[in-house]
């Protein structure tokens, strides 16, 4: 008989799988960038992924939606994946992770 993997377990490694995809124009990945708004895994192991891009009309929006699609959907235990992009709030560099200001200089 199979187990479910335990769903904090699940967010951890889809954490490591976003910190490995890194936006086409900046060398700093989607996570610590702050793209990345909420991972959520239901019961089902279904994942909600809340992103956004950092402009409304970033050129490689549909590349970098399918590559977070296809990898978070190829972490063990996730059943589905569920892209929510939103602009709501806007991004801005105050979501970046303190490493992600020192790669480009903020810091």
């Amino acid at each position: 008989m199979e187990t479910k993997r335990d769903i904090l377990a699940i967010e951890g490694d889809i954490v490591k799988v976003l910190k490995n995809i890194f936006d086409p124009e900046i060398p700093v990945n989607i996570y610590d960038l702050g793209l990345i708004y909420e991972v959520d895994v239901d019961d089902d192991r279904k994942v909600k992924v809340t992103m956004t891009l950092t402009a409304p009309n970033c050129p490689m929006a549909d590349e970098l939606l399918e590559e977070v699609n296809e990898k978070v959907g190829k972490v063990e235990g996730v059943t589905d994946v569920f892209i929510n992009l939103t602009f709501d709030p806007p991004w801005d560099k105050d979501r970046m992770s303190e490493e992600a200001m020192l790669t480009l200089g903020f810091l």
